[in-house]
């Protein structure tokens, strides 16, 4: 099978490069064991032209990216050819730094062994020119571990500007660009296509080669080698006709964001450069200096400080290799990341025609049934796009729901969990669940192993729909899914299982019947979600259809939103704004959706916001405060509507709104998980500064005192409110009930006070739960006192600490109150072994003779703050 293989890829190879090879008789001489070779990888292409001249006489071993074992076509030869799976550092972060490292042992062991090995020192494809191998380190420890090994440098010439590569700005699949020339080459007639010139230059290591020296000495030899008279971005036509012949391009533009760090705290700058000194051992740092060509860190070492950011800030970093610079450190610990990644064109059928006309609001008793009418009044209607899927027509979801339906079916049980971020085929599974007769539990990853496990459990979810990659980047990240991750059911698992008869019926039936999804057996529930923990566990939130569409269509009744909106869609799915804004929007009113996984990474998304035109942004204050940030008046030119909610608008990130968008309506607006979750809103020409607008005209509402007492305009009371887009109550819960009764009727207890002024404008005023917002979370204050009074509190010391939030609410602190001798390694080590995120990290310990209480006996929590405030 292999042999065949090979002889038919030796056969197609030349139809489109024509290659020459030199230095390889030579190297064949002087033996076929044991060999190292190192090319260059300026495509994707390359490693196959390489393997196929070296194959027949040293048959070498692959050190391969486990993304293209597990979705390319090199899933079927991996064992055949006996190829080493290497985690991209890029995705799995810290936790695989050892896997890596264990492999290079392996590299090691079987060059020992007689094994001829292929290694890549750059561990990636060009991004530009020339080869650039930044602080890498793998060549320079299998010398360290093997110094007399015999080693031949391969240079690659001619695939720059190949589609293969990434000469065009942005890279796509090696599958994507297969599928492409195989049609090429059959329009060409096969044999008649133009084709690309291409050198192999096989050169043993040269004596000058500093063996003894460090990483950065290596590198910069091998650099100078790969580099050599690097031809430019050479563009070769693909079919016959073309005109202009074989030509040189404009290399891609670098993408090179000024990074902004005035709003990183002088305490976190201080740790960070403590950090990098010690890593380092540099005495004088800047911003501007990269981690791998200034400061000479590999990806090894990278993916520590990745890993270190995140233990010690608590912020997640969604991908070490954004972390580019010193300045982008001192971000990644505040909670911002910067998105490095060029972006694919976006497809001309995105971009609809300007109209002005009204969207509608949804006509239908479930969400299913207004997506399904929505989408046969227009079935080419592109509704869903994202960088990794394209674009989503209306159709085009129909036909994932069918093709998955069946599968989703199958799982046992009549809840399915849902673990994804901000994409489309979020939306996607999301619908299919609901059609396939499973109530969608969205799982939040965020809350750390303690809070996930009971989440699930406590909704009675055995099976999580998901994707390997985006678990892969989680854990990468530092999320721990150990007891859960068998619960997993992975989406390429899914795919891989649909057999072509079933592809093809579903395609058919997108086209032409789609009776079984309108006779589809939908639950009542349309979702479960999970409040925020503020009494130390989450509490499971059931919403009905009705409950979700009477919220949405309240909510969208005085935007005043038009047929040629977009939004910015980058809350997941779990957040119960980010469900119904960015998921049951676009399915049931065609709001066209722009997705991004990552709320933090503001430069990305500015990015995003002019290319796919945005007209609205929806998020936190914070959020949307990182993006403008990072935005320049062009890119958020489009941007007519900015809603946030979640947290107070703090008064510079309200400025910032007024300078980057001045033409576009900020909308501030206030909801909780419980009522669908919006309960008030400012409206487009009817907005008050500083007030959280009104409330919905679905809702009814009653301020009143402790003594359920109405209280007047002005007064500061707790908010009730009454409602069909009320939930009716949490699920497996035996604490008190969130309803009271008076007026005849029942009433939900937000637990949040206000006022509200003569014309009905409310103005949040605090909450009684305790809980602060970090890095777009919501993080239980009580559920992190719960967990360390658990290990500490005795009989010799009843009360022996308190948990409260200093700092700003755009920077908060949690701060540990003690009477013992615990320090901030040891609260966070118990935190961490207790299943707690490390967003949830304390981060400064404050020693008291006696924690302060009420005459109730309860911690004083206002005396803690006035003692910091006062210096006591």
């Amino acid at each position: 099978m292999l042999y065949l293989l090979l002889i038919f890829v030796a056969l197609v190879i030349p139809l489109r490069y024509r290659v020459r090879v030199r230095g390889l008789d030579e190297c064949i001489k002087k033996g076929r064991k044991g060999v190292l070779f190192l090319p260059n990888h300026p495509a994707l292409i390359d490693p196959v032209i390489v393997n196929l001249a070296l194959f027949w006489k040293f048959r070498p071993r692959s050190l391969v990216d486990i993304k293209q074992l597990r979705f390319g076509v090199l899933k079927y030869l991996e064992k055949t050819i006996n190829m080493l799976p290497l985690p991209d550092i890029g995705i799995s972060g810290k936790s695989g730094r050892d896997e890596v490292l264990k492999q290079i042992n392996a590299c090691v062991d079987s060059l020992k062994a007689g094994d001829n090995l292929l290694l890549y020192p750059a561990g990636r494809i060009y991004r530009g020119r020339y080869e650039k191998l930044r602080g890498n380190g793998g060549v320079a420890r299998i010398l360290e571990a093997y110094p007399e090994v015999r080693v031949v440098l391969v240079r690659t010439r001619g695939l720059w500007g190949s589609s293969f590569g990434r000469a065009k700005g942005y890279q796509n699949t090696f599958g994507e660009v297969l599928v492409s020339h195989i049609k090429h080459i059959l329009l060409n007639g096969i044999f008649f296509g133009p084709r690309r010139d291409v050198s192999i230059e096989f050169v043993e290591l040269p004596d000058d080669f500093p063996r003894q020296a460090d990483k950065d000495e290596m590198n910069r030899y091998l650099e100078k080698f790969y580099n050599e008279d690097a031809p430019p971005n050479t563009y070769v036509p693909y079919v016959w006709w073309e005109r202009g012949g074989s030509r040189v391009v404009p290399e891609p533009d670098a993408i090179n964001v000024a990074v902004d760090t005035r709003s990183v705290p002088d305490e976190v700058r201080r740790k960070v450069y403590e950090r990098l000194h010690e890593v380092t051992s540099k005495k004088i740092l800047k911003e501007t200096d990269t981690l791998g060509t200034d400061l000479g860190l590999d990806s090894l070492m990278v993916a520590e400080l990745h890993g270190w950011l995140q233990e010690e800030f608590g912020f997640q970093v969604n991908n070490p290799e954004t972390l580019r610079t010193v300045g982008s450190l001192l971000l990644a610990a505040i909670g911002e990341s910067d998105g490095i990644e060029p972006l694919r064109p976006i497809p001309p059928e995105w971009f609809a025609k300007e109209d002005a006309g009204l969207l509608l609001c949804p006509r239908g008793n479930r969400i299913t049934d207004v997506f399904l009418r929505n989408a046969a009044e227009a079935p080419n209607f592109v509704l869903l796009a994202d960088q990794s899927k394209g674009v989503f027509t209306n159709r085009k979801i129909v036909l994932a729901i069918m093709a998955l339906r069946p599968s989703i079916m199958a799982i046992p049980g009549d809840r399915v969990g849902i673990l994804m971020p901000a994409c489309a085929m979020a939306n996607v599974v999301y619908l299919a669940a609901l059609f396939a007769g499973k109530i969608p539990v969205l799982v939040n990853w965020t809350v750390g192993l303690r809070n996930m496990r009971y989440c699930l459990d406590n909704a009675g979810v055995k099976t999580i729909v998901t994707s390997s990659q985006v678990i892969d980047r989680l854990e990468g990240r530092g999320t721990d899914f150990t007891g859960v991750k068998e619960q997993f059911c992975y989406l390429e698992d899914i795919a891989k299982g649909i057999r072509l008869p079933h592809k093809l019926r579903c395609v058919l039936a997108s086209h032409f019947c789609w009776r079984s999804l309108r006779r589809a057996a939908v639950p009542e529930i349309a979702a479960v979600l999970f409040t925020s923990g503020s009494e130390s566990r989450p509490k499971a939130v059931p919403l009905t259809h009705t409950n979700i569409l009477t919220n949405l269509t309240a909510a969208m009744a005085p935007l005043g939103l038009r047929r040629d909106d977009c939004v910015l869609g980058m809350l997941p799915p779990f957040h119960s704004f980010g469900l119904l804004m960015n998921f049951v929007m676009p399915a049931c009113a065609s709001l066209r959706v722009a997705y991004h996984t990552n709320p933090t990474e503001g430069d990305m998304l500015a990015r995003l916001i002019a290319a796919y035109r945005a007209t609205m942004m929806v998020g936190t204050p914070t959020f949307i405060a990182n993006i403008l940030r990072r935005a320049n008046s062009e890119q958020a030119r489009t941007v007519r509507l900015l809603i946030t909610g979640a947290e107070k608008c703090p008064e510079a990130a309200f400025a910032l709104f007024r300078e980057k968008c001045p033409a576009a309506a900020f909308l501030e607006g206030y909801g909780i998980t419980e009522c669908s979750p919006v309960v008030a809103m400012n409206h487009p020409g009817a907005a008050k500064a500083g007030s959280i607008g009104k409330i919905l005209a679905c809702l009814e509402w009653r301020v009143l005192d402790r003594e359920m007492k109405p209280v007047p305009a002005g007064g500061t009371g707790m908010l009730y409110v009454s409602g069909p887009s009320v939930f009716a109550g949490y699920m497996h819960y035996d604490g008190p009930s969130p309803f009271v009764d008076f007026e005849g009727k029942t009433w939900y207890r937000t637990g949040d006070l206000v006022s509200a002024d003569e014309e009905g404008f409310i103005f949040f005023k605090g909450r009684l739960k305790r809980f602060v917002k970090i890095g777009g979370e919501m993080v239980s204050l009580p559920a992190i006192e719960e967990v360390l009074l658990e290990k500490y509190r005795s009989e010799d010391v009843p009360l022996p600490l308190a948990v409260e939030a200093l700092g700003t609410e755009e920077q908060p602190l949690v701060t540990l109150f003690t009477v013992l001798a615990i320090d901030r390694e040891q609260a966070n080590t118990a935190l961490r072994e207790a299943g707690l995120s490390p967003i949830h990290n304390i981060r400064q310990v404050v020693s008291l003779t006696a924690i302060p209480v009420l005459g109730s006996g309860k911690t004083d929590y206002q005396s803690l703050k006035k003692l910091t405030e006062n210096g006591g």
